[in-house]
């Protein structure tokens, strides 16, 4: 970004830090030496997204990223109310389910399919010579149902302590860090020497709020309560088998305390969900408590429970056989039947939002969060079901669980065959929007032929280099199109996931035998899309995994799972504490002490620029600027994404006033654009009589086709490399000169350029 393989790094550490040409460093002390050219620096964050291999890891909590990206797309409302909280407890809820989605699966899978049901089988415990101790024919201590269920539940225990332990050692590193008070800086900003427009919003916007970047509080508590989900999670799987035993036989151990055990399960349950709905996020100022009673007894209390029902699920019951599955498969039916009514509430209270204060750019008039929310808990259903239904297929060897003949084991339970039989389905509905969308993209490309032509000018056009420069700029169009794509899959996967509910509780058999009378049609499709959905998760788990994997190998495919974490974790972490930590709770509060104190020391121009995501952290490291400060700095965007895609996905935080309130708070902003660049666009902002912020769409390439100055043809650029164009010195040095007559030059006396920093 600096053009200069000799930097040194002025303030930060390895994670992030700002970074000077060595020929600029001191610049501010001897500025004859540099004279009255701009002083660049650059801030690098690449680190806090895909600095080392655990960061590939983060894959698998993508179901979690998602649905914490559908707490921010709320649509905007003038005033905090009811409904924005309901909102925001919704969403915490359908995140709270995921947790117990995943605990569960995994409960399925080591209680139920190896525990339960391999090890109870002489048969599967032949093929699996590691679980003979297990085996009732051993007739060892372990032997007993209740102790191997006790045994197995190390294994979801690990993995909610693992959760744990990520979301408190990336919480100590992110949202504890407590921001500088730019109010109260060592060094702070001179007097505004461009005073407040008339209309400049009084109160800042979220963004722009004290404790908008440190959710400490809130993280710590949602940590809190999804651990304990966690671990009563296994709690009900451990005891409640042994719980409804006792209610059923006559055993060694008295039926009333099965129920106790159950009534204390329901009682830490409510406080869990109690603990998730009463309290969301502070952001009018540095909320730096902790709710040391939640944090603190919260977990402890689910841990013992969770130890209680391991103690009471391996007390001697000699007459206790597992046989079929482990009972309590209802639990996946209503977990996404309750999954399912929570989108729909959710989506309810987003459309009451969004007609109080309609806004025609908001993705699909403010149902963009509910969509989002059914697609994360469509992942996690995914994800969950594939290692289910693989380790269900690795244990029956030859045989298919669910389909009778030769299995030795029942399998998962049905309503994740039914889960798998719909992907199928989907992918043919997907079919005919894409294609759609391929021929009105040729369509488009065609039609723009003769208008590329006479925007270059050309007296002898080329059609091949005309072909690629409108099939370039049809394709970037595309991404104003995946608003109806992603409502498409939702309510597919919605309509579809119901239905698998409804087949499931019905038949109560997988797809292959429940359509055993329907017909050979309808049986052979029914077996297809059974064998086929199971194979696509499958192959689809294996891929994730393989990716993750190489990606922790390789330093560049690292840093293209970066590119999707810069965009999914620069949210804070406000619905689900195990998803990948917010990198903006660090870089934001970076860039705008960098720039209050520079200002402040300096008295200086600045001229803040950032590229694509690079962008966003400008703009709402600008917005956490005191308001003096604010009126030093210009803002130059590039190949930005604020309005295209923040603007319509998360309206309340970018929307039409948020991006005027910016506007008016910095002295002056300027956008780059280009009709190429698939991320990029315009704000589209209303200037009124004032400059205008849009400058495009740039032409790309520059020039059409060879010529004596440009012997070589030259590339279309798409979302790179704006900086090459003409058009970025012309605009940078144009805000300098806005900025000069009415700000003061260096606090010493002498002249000084401006701070240009690029962000991305």
């Amino acid at each position: 970004m600096l053009g200069d393989p000799r930097i040194t790094r002025v303030t930060g550490d390895v994670t992030a830090a700002v970074y000077r040409r060595t020929e600029d460093v001191g610049a501010e002390q001897d500025p004859e030496r540099r004279g009255d050219g701009p002083v660049p620096e650059a801030y690098c964050w690449s680190n806090l997204t895909s600095g080392n291999g655990s960061r590939a890891l983060w894959l698998l909590l993508l179901p979690f990223m998602v649905v914490n990206l559908a707490h921010w797309m709320r649509p905007g409302a003038r005033v905090s109310g009811t409904a924005v909280r309901l909102y925001g407890v919704m969403v915490r809820l359908i995140a709270l389910s995921l947790t117990v989605l995943l605990t569960a699966a995994v409960c399925e899978v080591a209680l139920d399919l190896v525990a339960w049901q391999c090890a109870g089988a002489a048969e599967c415990v032949g093929r699996r010579s590691w679980l003979g101790f297990l085996s009732p024919d051993q007739g060892g201590w372990w032997s007993q149902p209740g102790r191997r269920l006790a045994l197995a539940a190390l294994v979801p225990t690990a993995l909610v302590g693992l959760l744990w332990y990520l979301s408190n050692r990336t919480w100590s590193a992110y949202e504890s860090q407590r921001p500088l008070d730019l109010e109260e800086s060592d060094n702070p900003p001179a007097p505004a020497a461009v005073p407040e427009p008339p209309g400049a919003p009084a109160v800042r916007p979220a963004l722009g709020r004290p404790g908008f970047w440190y959710g400490r509080r809130l993280v710590a508590r949602l940590r809190a309560a999804h651990t304990a989900a966690g671990f009563l999670t296994v709690a009900a799987a451990v005891g409640g088998a042994a719980a409804r035993y006792d209610r059923s036989a006559d055993g060694p151990v008295p039926a009333p305390v099965g129920r106790l055990f159950e009534v204390a399960l329901v009682l830490c349950s409510i406080a869990v969900v109690g603990v998730v709905c009463r309290r969301g996020r502070s952001e009018r100022r540095l909320d730096n408590r902790i709710d040391r009673a939640v944090t603190s007894f919260l977990p402890a209390t689910a841990l013992a429970l969770l130890l209680l029902a391991a103690v009471y699920a391996a007390w001697s019951r000699p007459r206790w056989v597992s046989s079929g599955a482990l009972p309590g498969e209802a639990v996946f039916g209503v977990l996404v039947l309750g999954q399912g009514l929570l989108v729909v509430v959710l989506a309810g209270v987003a459309m009451g939002l969004y007609r109080r204060a309609p806004e025609p750019r908001t993705t699909l008039r403010g149902l963009g969060g509910p969509t989002v929310a059914m697609l994360a808990c469509a992942l996690g259903g995914v994800m969950t079901g594939g290692v289910a239904q693989r380790v269900a297929d690795w244990l029956d060897g030859p045989g298919t669980p669910g389909m009778g003949g030769p299995s030795v084991v029942e399998g998962p339970p049905v309503l994740l065959s039914w889960q798998a039989s719909v992907i199928p389905v989907l992918l043919l509905l997907l079919l005919f929007p894409v294609t759609w969308l391929v021929v009105r993209t040729a369509r488009r490309a065609r039609r723009m032929g003769p208008w590329i032509e006479a925007e270059y000018a050309q007296a002898h056009p080329d059609a091949g280099r005309t072909r690629q420069i409108a099939r370039i700029r049809a394709t970037a169009a595309l991404t104003d199109s995946a608003p109806r794509i992603v409502a498409l899959v939702s309510g597919a996967t919605l309509f579809l996931g119901a239905g698998a509910v409804v087949g499931s509780w019905v038949s109560g058999q997988v797809p292959g035998r429940a359509l055993d009378e329907a017909g050979p049609l309808v049986e052979s499709v029914a077996e297809a899309a059974q064998a086929t959905g199971s194979w696509l998760i499958g192959v689809g788990f294996i891929v994730f995994v393989t990716w993750g994997r190489r990606a922790y190998r390789d330093v560049s495919a690292r840093r293209t799972i970066g590119i999707l974490w810069d965009v999914g974790t620069f949210w804070p972490r406000a619905a689900h504490p195990f998803a990948p930590p917010c990198y903006a709770e660090r870089a934001v509060p970076d860039l705008s002490s960098r720039m209050c104190a520079w200002t402040g020391s300096t008295r200086g121009r600045l001229v803040i620029s950032g590229h694509s995501q690079g962008s966003v952290l400008a703009a709402a490291a600008v917005w956490q600027l005191p308001a003096a400060a604010r009126r030093q700095v210009a803002l130059l965007t590039y190949g930005s994404p604020i309005e295209r895609l923040y603007g319509r996905w998360f309206p309340a935080y970018f929307g039409p006033g948020a991006l005027q309130g910016l506007h008016r708070s910095v002295h002056c902003w300027r956008n780059l654009w280009r009709a190429t660049d698939p991320i990029g666009g315009p704000v589209r902002i209303d200037e009124g009589d004032g400059p205008e912020v849009d400058r495009g769409p740039l032409k790309d390439p520059l020039v059409y086709g060879r010529t004596v100055a440009h012997p070589l043809p030259e590339p279309v650029l798409g979302h790179s490399d704006y900086q090459a164009d003409p058009s970025f010195a012309v605009e940078r040095a144009a805000l300098l000169d806005r900025l000069g007559p009415a700000l003061p030059r260096q606090a010493t006396g002498k002249v000084q350029g401006s701070s240009g920093r690029s962000s991305g």
